[in-house]
């Protein structure tokens, strides 16, 4: 469905984005994967269903807190597969600390990478994806996006504000072949929702599985994880013909979390 396009995917060497970056390219998308670490394992799954479908692969490791990272990394994208057509922001980042003790540099660090790199990928993609009268713009926020919960002041704040973006991009690309959209997935267990069940248990010496359960039963009725598989493939649908008056959306998947 998508030979011949190009998707950028930041945050894409590890959970949600890899997950959406595998799904894009099943549907024959060319690639441009973004994250920190060794991007060596996850290019490799990627090229690999990538090869199947005849696109390709690439990796930049721009910060996603530098604007001129950004700016060199959608350069790069555009030089190496021509136009970024989908763009998928993902990249973000946590921490958790009352208001009044919330590091004033961690504040700053989540709205960068959460908030300000959304506004710095779109502004530089729009153009294209308007001469071309199509373009996928998809916003990875979350269900914090939509409800609010205690000691995340930076990342509530930040997805309620990619929610927004996204809305203000879907209605000023209205009458285009240019949409905007928000996922609102629940939680995921990506290394960053590991790491709150790895310290709920230690905090309270439960095993592993029992802080999960307690996990989940705090927020998320259906008691399961979202899978990245499953909001990889909201993200195709998305790109598909089905979606082209799907607009300004923030659609959550989240197991009734927000229908509470």
């Amino acid at each position: 469905m998508l030979k011949g396009k190009t998707a950028l995917v930041t945050g894409s060497t590890s959970g949600i984005g890899l997950g959406i970056a595998k799904a894009l390219a099943r549907q024959g998308a060319h690639i441009v994967l973004n994250g920190f670490g060794d991007a060596t394992g996850p290019q490799a799954e990627v090229e690999a269903i990538a090869a199947a479908h005849g696109a390709r692969v690439a990796f930049h490791g721009a910060d996603m807190s530098r604007p001129a990272e950004i700016e060199a990394m959608m350069t790069f994208a555009a030089g190496r597969f021509g136009q970024v057509d989908i763009l998928v922001n993902n990249a973000g980042i946590q921490h958790v600390a009352p208001v009044q003790d919330f590091p004033p540099e961690r504040w700053d660090a989540v709205i960068a990478i959460n908030l300000s790199s959304a506004f710095h990928t779109s502004r530089l993609a729009l153009p294209a994806m308007r001469a071309a009268n199509w373009g996928r713009i998809i916003n990875v926020a979350s269900v914090h996006g939509l409800v609010a919960s205690a000691e995340k002041v930076a990342y509530v704040a930040s997805k309620h504000a990619i929610v927004g973006l996204t809305k203000v991009i879907a209605l000023e690309n209205a009458t285009t072949g240019v949409t905007c959209n928000a996922i609102c997935p629940g939680w995921v267990l990506t290394p960053l929702v590991q790491k709150q069940v790895d310290a709920k248990a230690a905090a309270n010496g439960w095993t592993n599985e029992e802080a999960t359960r307690q996990l989940l039963g705090e927020k998320e009725p259906s008691m399961q994880f979202t899978t990245p598989e499953e909001l990889g493939e909201l993200a195709v649908f998305f790109c598909s013909p089905a979606a082209g008056n799907v607009r300004g959306v923030a659609w959550n998947m989240d197991g009734g979390w927000a229908a509470q």
